[in-house]
């Protein structure tokens, strides 16, 4: 049979919200809103959706080493989409150099995803920490590039929120049964209802929400579409709370 066609649309659902939340928090809470940011988020989005291909082509290179026409169906949309990427960013560039600054910054933490694909370990407990790191930062590039400052409270808090995502979904769908897992993801949701009260006392109610979905949820039969519902309105009340707070 020939190799099943790559979408060109990136399979991981959970991501769209890491990659989106943050930077509207960071658009919104700049004092200048505009056309740059809807040019900067495409950028960032078919940036994203270039690297998940040219990750998959990683991977698929040495785990199907005998069937190279399966990592070869991930060769174009990775340079169509790299080419998109440069077509909108490359304008932005020049009239803000410092995003080649942000852009390295975020490329050791790329890094690390990429050496986790190259190895099929992309389910590694700290890859996800590592993408979700320059996708928080990007509240700050958006916040800066709309003649902000640099709010890290509510880059913190966006922080605490998507690093607590990766052990919990594990509890929901991989990990279902740990309790190693299980204990870990409600020791980081308690800690940050306390982190996140310090960065505003009514930062913690969406947190304490957080802390119990993480708490009560696990171990129940839960469709992998209602997890993805219930990421989604938590990710949506997180962004109202910063726009509200912050």
């Amino acid at each position: 049979m020939p190799p099943k066609k790559a979408s060109w649309i990136p399979d991981q659902h959970g991501a769209w919200a890491m990659l989106t939340v943050p930077f509207l928090a960071g658009t919104f809470l700049s004092p200048r809103p505009g056309w740059q940011h809807a040019l900067l988020l495409t950028a960032w989005l078919l940036g994203y959706a270039t690297v998940f291909h040219a990750q998959q082509w990683l991977r698929l290179r040495r785990v199907a080493a005998r069937r190279p026409q399966v990592a070869r169906r991930h060769v174009r949309p990775a340079l169509v989409l790299g080419a998109a990427t440069a077509l909108a960013g490359i304008p932005l560039a020049a009239s803000h150099p410092w995003l080649l600054l942000a852009g390295a910054a975020a490329a050791p933490f790329v890094a690390v995803n990429a050496w986790y694909a190259w190895r099929n370990r992309e389910r590694a407990l700290a890859n996800g920490p590592a993408a979700v790191v320059p996708a928080c930062g990007m509240l700050l590039v958006a916040a800066r590039l709309g003649g902000g400052g640099l709010p890290w409270a509510p880059t913190a808090a966006c922080l605490l929120y998507f690093a607590g995502t990766v052990p919990y979904v594990k509890t929901m769908i991989r990990e279902r049964n740990s309790r190693t897992y299980y204990l870990g993801s409600v020791a980081h949701h308690a800690a940050a209802v306390a982190l996140a009260a310090c960065l505003s006392p009514w930062l913690a109610l969406p947190f304490a929400a957080y802390l119990a979905r993480a708490a009560a949820l696990p171990g129940r039969r839960i469709k992998v579409p209602v997890v993805g519902a219930v990421e989604l309105a938590a990710s949506a009340a997180l962004l109202t709370s910063l726009l509200l707070l912050f």
